[in-house]
């Protein structure tokens, strides 16, 4: 079974991601201005929690050989609802987003399960339904945050930890746990790398997938509303670019695109590696488009790497 190479996938070299955060991080030292800093350290911490949120869900879901696109236009919808629902109270309009999210998850499971539609084209339909709904709900307009404390809590910290960071870590160490100490982490590696086998060996391959994609939605959820309260408001278009970051991330963390094999601590080191990049270049007043450039010839440099591995 698959969960038989999950040692390999924790060594160094099958996380090469770790070692290039590092070495970016050395390069903007000398060419960065102000980079050196406890506050940009705090900065770069705080700029991962978003991305670092939605990819967490996602790398199960990739794990277990599936996908979800949709999870950029879920963190666009909880965020707006977090935000535009405030009238009936910060809580409840949190836990609206946040059911929305775990909404959508149950959807593209259950459609995935019972259809045997490949993911990749059920959560591609889910992405423009969902992004559809945004914009209705939205009607084109940004919503701003009504209550103070909500603003407040996305620039708050934990000792020197930003929140939002250390809820990020917190929650990635969680499912590691989950992956390598569970039954249903192991059975996440066994259904990815062989769903037939598994199907035989008595797995409830199905529900699995369905929960898999729940967490997902949760976390995508999560991560928008994560990024609304840095932002103080929602935006309808705050989805378009989150999945394209969070796949890379998950990537260039290791994890198989086909299933089977990859680690939450591959793709919080992808995550933070982004991040560093993102920071970096900024510092440096780079283009933005430059910076997708970029992020472009790494994603294709990991899969490359990940090729000559013989992972892919």
């Amino acid at each position: 079974m698959t969960a038989l190479v999950l040692p390999a996938g924790r060594t160094l070299l099958r996380q090469p991601i770790w070692m290039f955060a590092a070495a970016a991080a050395l390069i903007f030292v000398g060419i960065a201005p102000h980079f050196v800093s406890i506050g940009n350290a705090q900065n770069v911490l705080l700029q991962s929690s978003t991305i670092g949120f939605l990819s967490l869900g996602l790398t199960i879901v990739m794990i277990n050989g599936n996908i979800d696109l949709s999870v950029g236009w879920v963190a666009a919808l909880a965020a707006s609802l977090a935000v535009g629902l405030q009238s009936f109270g910060v809580l409840p309009a949190v836990i609206a987003g946040i059911a929305a999210g775990v909404l959508i998850g149950l959807l593209n499971g259950l459609i995935v399960w019972k259809s045997g539609i490949d993911s990749f084209i059920v959560t591609l339909g889910t992405m423009a339904a969902v992004r559809g709904v945004v914009f209705l709900y939205t009607r084109e307009q940004s919503f701003a945050a009504m209550n103070l404390g909500y603003s407040a809590f996305g620039s708050s910290f934990i000792g020197p930890l930003p929140t939002l960071g250390l809820l990020f870590l917190v929650s990635a160490s969680m499912l590691e746990f989950v992956l390598l100490k569970t039954v249903h982490g192991r059975d996440a590696y066994a259904v990815g790398g062989g769903r037939q086998a598994s199907m035989d060996a008595g797995l409830k391959v199905g529900w699995h997938m369905t929960i898999n994609f729940v967490l997902s939605g949760f976390f995508a959820a999560i991560g928008g509303i994560a990024l609304s309260t840095q932002l103080g408001a929602s935006t309808p278009d705050m989805g378009s670019d989150l999945v394209l970051w969070t796949i890379t991330a998950i990537v260039v963390g290791g994890t198989d695109w086909r299933g089977g094999q990859g680690s939450l601590v591959g793709t919080v080191g992808g995550v933070f590696a982004i991040a560093i990049l993102r920071n970096g270049l900024a510092l440096m007043h780079v283009p933005s488009f430059y910076v997708l450039v970029i992020l472009g010839a790494v994603l294709i440099a990991a899969l490359v790497w990940e090729r000559k591995l013989g992972t892919i």
